[in-house]
């Protein structure tokens, strides 16, 4: 599932109640928290995570996370990583839809995502989400107080049909419903990263395999946001240097049958390649082969939905934004 409140893929902590000790934005950071004992900064040990002040009145604390995208939530992880004497005892999830941008900090309509659940300290606390509404914002719930380390929002992406009508967009894209299925090797990040907004910052935040030792060559299968046709193909190996596969290849299909949208063909270190496609065969996914090995930061599939699957794309929206 897709992290859906993950800064890279346009997730923001946009209020708490409190972040005396350990700031709220802490709390999506994509880096495993750290701890290092006996520092001290001017407020008291400096953790790495979202911390409030010890409660001495009746209440709870929150924060509000609005999402990258709108989207179902399956699974939360609470992560009180290093939090051992000041972590909460209990939390829940809340979850809302708003449309445009109000204030959510006074917004009601709140749905409860989870029930109370007891927290362990210095723990990935996981907890399942029955199936629910589609949300654009979450709201967690700590009881009465304490530290939290990172908030994971793992679920689903619900393309809003508003946003991309009219507009050639990209069918690959996690934000518009793509995903990677499959892929041959995962070793030092994840295939996801491909799909993710905007540019990556770093060769982290793309998809490396390990060093190919053997024969064959590492490969990835996306799944489109829909039955589309793709007439622009990026395949970017920004930021690999001495790791950038040394060709790549691009197949789409149709009718149960493969064919190529890139013929096999060499790729340079540190490059992003624009690869005009034909448009006139539709493809659900992509198989994007790199030979022999090595990493990509971005796959981009720009191109339009067919009307099938246009209709589709709109009969789910109105589909969830309907149910209670």
């Amino acid at each position: 599932m897709i992290d859906l409140a993950a800064r890279a893929f346009g997730g923001a902590v946009v209020a708490a109640n409190d972040e005396t000790f350990a700031e709220k934005e802490n709390l999506i950071r994509p880096d495993a928290p750290l701890f290092r004992p006996a520092t001290f900064g001017h407020k008291g040990q400096v953790y790495d995570g979202w911390e409030t002040r010890r409660r001495r009145s009746p209440g709870h604390d929150w924060v509000i996370v609005r999402l990258g995208a709108p989207g179902i939530v399956r699974e939360v992880v609470v992560d009180t990583a290093h939090f051992t004497g000041n972590y909460p005892e209990e939390c829940w999830l809340e979850g809302l839809y708003v449309d445009g941008y109000p204030d959510v900090t006074t917004a009601t309509g709140w749905v409860p995502l989870t029930g109370r659940e007891a927290l362990k300290g210095n723990s990935a606390n996981a907890f399942d989400v029955a199936d629910g509404p589609l949300v654009t914002h979450v709201r967690l719930n700590i009881s009465p107080d304490g530290g939290v380390a990172r908030l994971r929002v793992l679920g689903e992406v619900v393309p809003d049909p508003r946003r991309l009508e009219g507009l050639t967009l990209d069918l690959a894209a996690l934000e518009n419903g793509g995903r990677v299925e499959d892929s041959s090797n995962r070793f030092y990040s994840p295939a996801d990263n491909v799909l993710l907004p905007g540019l990556a910052q770093t060769m982290g935040q793309g998809w490396e395999t390990r060093r190919r030792r053997g024969e064959g060559n590492d490969w990835l299968l996306i799944r489109l946001a829909g039955a589309g046709h793709v007439r622009q193909l990026v395949v970017d190996t920004t930021h690999f240097v001495g790791n950038a596969p040394g060709e790549v290849r691009v197949q789409g299909v149709h009718d149960g049958t493969w064919f190529d949208l890139v013929e096999r063909r060499p790729l340079l270190p540190d490059t992003p390649h624009w690869f005009a496609t034909d448009p006139s065969r539709p493809t659900t996914h992509l198989r994007v082969d790199v030979f022999p090995d090595g990493g990509l930061a971005r796959v981009r599939a720009f191109g339009s939905l067919t009307p099938d699957a246009w209709d589709a794309l709109v009969a789910r929206w109105e589909g969830v934004r309907a149910a209670p």
